[in-house]
């Protein structure tokens, strides 16, 4: 993340790099639009419930568990195997993730550690490994059982010491006052968490957790109705990769892509929950 940590506010550079004003300004009109749709003055309970199963579905998708949106929505028992632990996965971590907004503001690192434990509490992980960061020669599988899609970079783990000190160089950057708009604060906070896979398995999972708490209590998105994980699905796994390679870099234009390709990833989980309240309108879900 060295090319986050430059200047009095960092994440402020990030936001004037070429290309970023624009996403950011392309996310709050269209987060704008779907908050004043008349069915979210009287229903925005249903599309926030709505949207949350989607982001589950979507992360579940990147971490090697595609299903379809009714197979989430029917299936009851998500311990039977790797796939189901996966979905699983995603739809505690999502669900946990709204509880843990106040939290958040004081301590990232104790929210990540509950993610963690909420999310690997239905896989097969020694209970030692869960809610803690990995120690030495300790390795990183996104998802237990699903390691047939592969890394989403072959970069080496970076080790626990470095871990250590970039999670307390994202906790400072994440509560120290800044200007940086919502949108880039939460794409850092997305890639710092992909890149250093703090904890043995379902860092993904937890990063796309983290981007959401942090588009929720910066105001952004305080209904939680604009899933970005949905989009990130959407956008597919080598997109999501390719643009998460530009973070790797540090470089003003990888890191540009980065946060660009977020913001893109927002737009069409707005896009999925305008498409909810047009449903609704009609009476058709």
């Amino acid at each position: 993340m060295a090319a986050v940590r430059r200047g009095d506010d960092p994440l402020a550079a990030l936001a004037s790099l070429p290309g970023v004003p624009d996403a950011v300004e392309s996310v709050r009109k269209a987060v704008d639009r779907v908050y004043g749709h008349r069915v979210m003055r009287r229903r925005s309970t249903e599309i926030t419930s709505e949207a949350a199963l989607r982001a589950a579905r979507g992360s579940a998708a990147l971490s090697g568990a595609d299903w379809g949106l009714e197979e989430v929505r029917r299936r009851t028992d998500f311990s039977a195997q790797a796939e189901a632990r996966t979905v699983g996965a995603a739809l505690r971590v999502t669900a946990e993730a709204g509880q843990l907004l106040s939290v958040w503001r004081q301590s990232p690192t104790r929210v990540l550690a509950r993610l963690h434990l909420v999310a690997a509490g239905g896989a097969s992980v020694g209970d030692e490994r869960i809610g803690r960061p990995r120690l030495a020669d300790e390795p990183a599988v996104e998802a237990p059982g699903c390691e047939a899609v592969g890394p989403l970079t072959e970069a080496p783990l970076p080790d626990p010491a470095e871990v250590a000190g970039r999670l307390d160089g994202l906790t400072e950057l994440v509560l120290a006052p800044s200007g940086a708009p919502a949108l880039v604060t939460a794409a850092v906070v997305h890639g710092e968490l992909l890149a250093l896979r703090p904890f043995g398995s379902y860092n993904g999972v937890v990063a796309r957790a983290a981007e959401r708490i942090v588009l929720i209590n910066s105001g952004l998105d305080p209904k939680s109705i604009c899933p970005a994980e949905v989009g990130h699905a959407e956008l597919g796994r080598a997109a999501y990769a390719a643009a998460f390679a530009g973070y790797l870099s540090g470089t003003p234009g990888g890191m540009a892509a980065w946060i660009s390709h977020c913001g893109r990833a927002v737009e069409l989980g707005v896009r999925e929950s305008t498409a909810v309240c047009e449903a609704l309108q009609r009476g058709a879900a």
